[in-house]
């Protein structure tokens, strides 16, 4: 989305039009879901609907449209016969001139999408630990990479926090609701700490740990002692899972970031899919974004 807005200002600025393009309806196998967007302008696009055929067809489309002077169109399109796609699928695409008015719909859609994305607490900036954040950054997360050492912390991404904290684990209570856990401090016991309270919330989408089937078992007795016991069901440990033996951070860092992406997307799915049907995107609609 900020590929697309940085694009549509500088077209404002220029003087130079712009045309939105948005999946308004999609059936059956399509490369991506409704409410995709695409800006295309005479000198760039950004943003995509999903590529192939159906986005070269939408980009002609869409400077034709300009070029005559249109304020919208509409365009349906089944993928299998009129595009020669594999997806089959069918596709009503919105194409509407984007003018002030719509860049600030977007930037306020842009806004409540960041303020929903799901929250990612890295406990320990570690070899592992700064190779999942970085694996992470450029997925639609809010990110927080935590660690005592404030050294440890410096020379990341711009889309990971950082927080030094003397506790930890008190920043488990604080989470938003459905937040995923990661810990990998350079501390057994702390681990435990972060990993209990995490648990203790109820409503973890994910609770991951670094380390062995030795202290998974281990971990098992500490919850068992604390009643929570059962609890160890809803732990992920070791991340990552077990079935590629390479202990290289970046390639557990890979497997850890699919896990939890898997977890975490699945819900937001839902939400945005029940947002994007009640009050569609377009620059033309009044309740867009």
């Amino acid at each position: 989305m900020s590929d697309l807005i940085a694009l549509l200002r500088g077209s404002l600025a220029a003087g130079e039009p712009a045309a939105l393009v948005e999946i308004a309806e999609i059936k059956g196998s399509t490369p991506r879901e409704a409410g995709a967007l695409m800006l295309v302008t005479p000198r760039g696009i950004a943003g995509t609907i999903g590529g192939g055929a159906l986005e070269f067809r939408a980009i002609d489309a869409a400077l034709v449209m300009l070029a005559d002077g249109r304020p919208d169109e509409i365009m349906e399109l089944p993928l299998g016969p009129e595009l020669g796609q594999c997806c089959g699928g069918w596709v009503s695409l919105h194409l509407s001139v984007a003018d002030g008015a719509c860049l600030a719909r977007l930037e306020r859609r842009q806004a409540e999408e960041a303020a929903a994305r799901p929250s990612i607490l890295i406990f320990g900036a570690g070899h592992v630990g700064r190779a999942l954040a970085q694996a992470l950054a450029l997925l639609p997360f809010r990110i927080s990479l935590i660690d005592t050492r404030a050294e440890m912390l410096a020379g990341l991404p711009s889309e990971v926090e950082t927080h030094v904290a003397a506790l930890p684990e008190s920043l488990v209570g604080e989470a938003p609701a459905h937040a995923a856990y990661a810990v990998m401090t350079h501390d057994h016991a702390l681990d435990f700490l972060i990993a209990e309270a995490a648990l203790r919330r109820g409503d973890a989408a994910y609770v991951g740990m670094i380390g062995s089937a030795t202290k998974r078992e281990q971990f098992r007795r500490h919850l068992v002692r604390g009643d929570l016991g059962e609890s160890i069901s809803r732990l992920t440990l070791p991340i990552g899972g077990s079935s590629v033996k390479d202990k290289r951070p970046a390639v557990i860092a890979a497997l850890a970031a699919a896990e939890m992406t898997s977890c975490l997307l699945l819900r937001q799915q839902e939400i945005v899919t029940d947002r994007l049907a009640a009050a569609p995107a377009g620059c033309n609609s009044a309740a867009a974004g």
